[in-house]
């Protein structure tokens, strides 16, 4: 039950980590998407003699073709995440992409009657709906085009997280998650043919440890996804702000706002009721 706490805390690192890799002018968002995807893919290589795990059902028909448009659907949402993240501040980019677990929690409750539990996607829908609202401020309202790609990468991103469901149950979520890197990988890297020049020792080392937080991350997610639902692991990852805010009261010293307070408390009302309803 841990788990989807420490993910909330790797979702956060790895966001902050990625905007810092953005940042540099050596590196375009299209070029960024292929040496990310082929940094997870060389970290995760040599493991997967000891965790590989694929059943043959990963391999009919419909199966292939839901893998393969999680795979498009993924291309898309991380090249609008990091065309956002290139030219927009975290907390300009952070309300749009605080909306990811909304989008998830809808289209989980709207294509798969197993996430119908009304009573976890009521808490689910508070948290989430509690989580988005309260970082959107008046001119978060004014889309401008980095806004936009920062909104439609949290749809694309909850779409391929909703769409992987059905399969997940015929890979470990280590190998799913590295099929799924490879075939990006090859993809952005067939389209945006990136020299790999501007990578240097410390950019390199950078992007390792990137690769790294989003493997521990999503296999997380997806063991989230196989044990306990779509929903109930939504609900749990939004206890994020809710950490973030009490690391920033106690080791920073901060001052939370009433605002804050109360948003959080609703947050963590909604999990702790998630537990025992679960």
């Amino acid at each position: 039950m841990y788990l989807p706490i420490i993910g909330a805390f790797l979702e956060a690192t790895g966001m902050i980590l990625e905007k810092r890799m953005l940042k540099l002018k050596k590196f375009n968002y299209k070029n960024y998407v292929v040496y990310g995807f082929l940094g997870i893919v060389l970290i995760m290589m040599p493991f997967l003699y000891f965790i590989w795990q694929v059943e043959t059902e990963a391999f009919k028909f419909w199966n292939l073709i839901i893998f393969l448009f999680i795979v498009f659907v993924s291309v898309l949402g991380n090249l609008f995440s990091c065309y956002a993240l290139k030219r927009e501040n975290i907390s300009e980019f952070e309300p749009a992409w605080l909306m990811l677990p909304l989008f998830t929690v809808i289209l989980a409750a709207i294509f798969y009657a197993s996430e119908r539990n009304i009573a976890i996607f009521i808490l689910a829908l508070v948290a989430s709906i509690t989580l988005a609202a309260t970082h959107v401020k008046r001119h978060h309202l004014r889309f401008n085009r980095y806004m936009t790609a920062a909104v439609l990468s949290s749809l694309f991103f909850s779409i391929e997280l909703v769409a992987s469901k059905p399969i997940l149950g015929y890979y470990s979520p280590f190998s799913f998650y590295f099929l799924r890197c490879l075939f990006v990988f090859a993809v952005t890297f067939l389209i945006f043919r990136p020299s790999f020049k501007a990578i240097d020792k410390k950019s390199g080392a950078l992007i390792g440890l990137i690769a790294v937080i989003w493997v521990f991350y999503r296999v997380i997610i997806y063991y989230g996804y196989i044990f306990w639902g779509i929903v109930y692991t939504t609900v749990l990852f939004t206890l994020s702000p809710v950490l973030m805010l009490l690391f920033a009261v106690v080791f920073l010293k901060e001052k939370p706002t009433i605002r804050q307070v109360i948003a959080n408390s609703v947050i963590l009302i909604c999990v702790i009721l998630a537990l025992v309803f679960k």
